[in-house]
């Protein structure tokens, strides 16, 4: 069971400005977001390591920090001195297992899982290797075009049901969800848009923060 508050993940648009990003980050950290998950698929090597690095000064332990699928980045922020907390890997990522030994047993890693055969892979892993599952999409989500089959609040609570490990709702979650997700079993959710598409992105965090509460 993972150390850390997993209830309230904001994972980062890659469709924005960077600075805006780093608005919104800043923003969410001081709201009540207790994990930041850093998501570009598109910039490079060099880009995504001096954006995680900046992304851990602002954020500066007010909430955990995970940076999505690229273990050699945030190996190379932590070796750099920059506060990072894990990784979130996809099915097709590095191995979660090599990622656990090359992060360290305090790190916070996360596995997208979305089907059956997703959860046995994850009860077969040795104990400690993922501390939690992220496990949508809820509703269709334009942030993630190739995302499978939404599940609902029910198909989620039908698939969790018999988790072997945390689960974190993600895809296309709103305010109005948050509760339902909870009774359903969710560990945490995941948002995107809900907090980088709002107006007010401090208040959109503190009023999903309030909704799991």
């Amino acid at each position: 069971m993972s150390a850390h508050d997993l209830s309230l993940h904001l994972v980062t648009d890659h469709r924005m400005p960077f600075a805006d990003v780093v608005d919104i980050v800043d923003a969410a950290a001081g709201s009540g977001a207790s994990i930041v998950q850093f998501r570009d698929k598109d910039a490079s090597g060099h880009d995504l390591f001096d954006r995680v690095t900046a992304l851990a000064d602002v954020i500066a332990g007010r909430a955990a920090f995970v940076v999505d699928d690229r273990v050699d980045v945030a190996l190379a922020a932590r070796a750099a001195g920059a506060r990072v907390d894990g990784v979130h890997l996809g099915q097709s990522d590095l191995p979660v297992v090599a990622a656990r030994r090359l992060l360290g047993p305090d790190a916070l890693i996360g596995w997208t899982a979305n089907t059956p055969a997703h959860f046995a892979a994850a009860a077969a892993l040795p104990e400690g290797t993922v501390d939690y599952l992220g496990v949508g999409v809820i509703r269709a989500t334009a942030t993630k075009p190739d995302h499978p089959q939404p599940l609902g609040v029910d198909g989620f609570a039908g698939l969790v049901a018999s988790a072997p490990l945390p689960c974190v709702a993600i895809g296309g979650i709103e305010v109005g969800d948050v509760a339902a997700l909870r009774r359903a079993g969710a560990a945490g959710v995941a948002v995107v848009s809900a907090v980088s598409a709002a107006e007010d992105p401090a208040a959109a965090t503190r009023t999903l923060r309030e909704a799991w509460a």
